[in-house]
C-alpha cells in the first residue's frame, strides 16, 4: 500500500451550513504551551541566532559563534578539507562571511575559525561544568543534510570516561560541530559523531565533545590571529564514530553491528568481516596488539583511517588473530 498524504483543508464558517444550525463566530484564542514546550522555544530562540552552517567543497557542518567578534567553534573533522584553511560560514539571517581556521585540536575533534568581519554577531555562552549532568535535557541545532536551524532534543545519556558526551537528540550528517546546549541555551558540548551500524542513519546514540574541553581550547587558542598560522594538535582522533558530517574520506568500514560488550550481532554481506569468514556470536577482543574494552575504542581506530589491521577474536573457546584489509 502506497503512503498516503493527507490535506487539511480549512473552511469558512459560511462554508458549513445546515437546516437549522448556524455557525458561531469565529474568536482567535491565545496558545498555551507546556512548561517543557515552552523551555524548548525560548532555548532555539536564544540559541539558534548564533548557530551557523559551515561549507567546505562540497561538505558542510555546522558551528556555533562563541564571540561577538566573529569567533565560530567547530569540528575539526568539518574544517579539515579547507583549502588554505579558508571555509564559507553561512549565519541563520542569511548572511554568508569568509572563515579562516585558526586552530584545531584533532584529539577532541575542534576547531575555531574567525569570521573575516567588523559586524557584531550574536555569541552563544558556553555552560561550566556544573552546567553539565547525566539524565538533563538537551538540545542540538544543527544543518542536518543541509536543513539549517533544525532543532531537536532528547537527554545527555552518559558521560565516557574521556569526557564525551553521549546523548539520544538525534543528529545526522550535517550536524557535526553544532552545539548541544543545556535547558539555560548555554552550550555543553560540540556534536561531533553517531553509532551508526552498517551507515543505516541515527540510532540515537550521539556524542559531542564536552564544553569543559572546548572551554580550555578556546583560551588557548581565542587570541591567535590568521598572520599567526593554525595550530594543530596532534594525535589520533578520540571521536567515537565517523562524523555525522565529513568533507574528507570517511573512516573504515568493518562491516560488523556489535553490542556494548563487543559481540557481533550481524555482518553485513560482502563487507571488509564478511570477507574474512567473521560472524553472529564472534567477539572482538583486540586490534594490533591492543585489548578492546569499548565500542568507542574500536571505532577510534577506525577513525584513524587504517588501510589494513589484525582483529584477535574469540570463537567459542578459540582465539585467533584475523587481517582485514579495508
Amino acid at each position: 500500500m502506497k503512503p498516503q498524504r493527507l490535506l487539511l483543508t480549512i473552511l469558512t464558517a459560511g462554508a458549513i451550513a445546515t437546516s437549522g444550525l448556524v455557525s458561531p463566530p469565529f474568536s482567535p484564542v491565545a496558545t498555551a504551551f507546556s512548561a517543557d514546550e515552552q523551555t524548548s522555544i525560548n532555548v532555539y530562540q536564544q540559541a539558534s541566532p548564533s548557530v551557523v552552517t559551515i561549507r567546505v567543497g562540497r561538505g558542510a557542518g555546522s558551528g556555533s559563534i562563541i564571540s561577538a567578534d566573529g569567533l565560530v567553534l567547530t569540528n575539526d573533522h568539518v574544517v579539515s578539507s579547507a583549502r588554505n584553511g579558508r571555509v564559507e560560514v553561512l549565519t541563520s539571517t542569511g548572511q554568508t562571511y569568509t572563515g579562516d581556521v585558526i586552530a584545531t585540536d584533532r584529539r577532541n575533534d575542534l576547531a575555531l575559525v574567525r569570521l573575516q568581519t567588523s559586524d557584531r554577531l550574536p555569541a552563544l555562552r558556553v555552560a561550566s561544568r556544573d552546567g553539565i549532568r547525566i539524565g538533563q535535557r538537551v538540545y542540538a541545532i544543527g544543518s542536518p543534510f543541509g536543513l539549517s536551524g533544525t532543532f531537536t532534543t532528547g537527554i545527555l545519556s552518559r558521560i565516557a570516561d574521556n569526557g564525551d558526551l553521549q546523548t539520544d537528540a538525534a543528529i545526522n550528517p550535517g550536524n557535526s560541530g553544532g552545539p548541544l546546549l543545556n535547558s539555560n541555551g548555554e552550550l555543553i558540548g560540540v556534536n561531533k559523531a553517531i553509532l551508526s551500524p552498517n551507515r543505516g542513519g541515527n540510532i540515537g546514540i550521539g556524542f559531542a565533545t564536552s564544553a569543559t574541553v572546548a572551554q580550555d581550547f578556546i583560551a588557548a587558542n581565542r587570541s591567535r590571529t590568521v598572520a599567526q598560522g593554525t595550530s594543530r594538535t596532534p594525535g589520533p582522533s578520540s571521536s567515537p564514530s565517523p562524523g555525522p558530517s565529513r568533507s574528507t574520506s570517511p573512516p573504515p568500514r568493518l562491516g560488523v553491528e556489535v553490542n556494548a560488550g563487543l559481540v557481533i550481532q550481524s555482518v553485513e554481506r560482502g563487507s571488509p568481516a564478511a570477507q574474512i569468514g567473521l560472524r553472529s556470536g564472534d567477539r572482538l577482543l583486540g586490534v594490533n596488539g591492543t585489548r578492546l574494552r569499548r565500542i568507542e575504542q574500536l571505532l577510534a581506530f577506525l577513525n584513524t583511517r587504517p588501510d589494513s589491521a589484525v582483529f584477535t577474536i574469540s570463537r567459542g573457546r578459540r582465539v585467533a588473530n584475523v587481517r582485514v584489509n579495508f
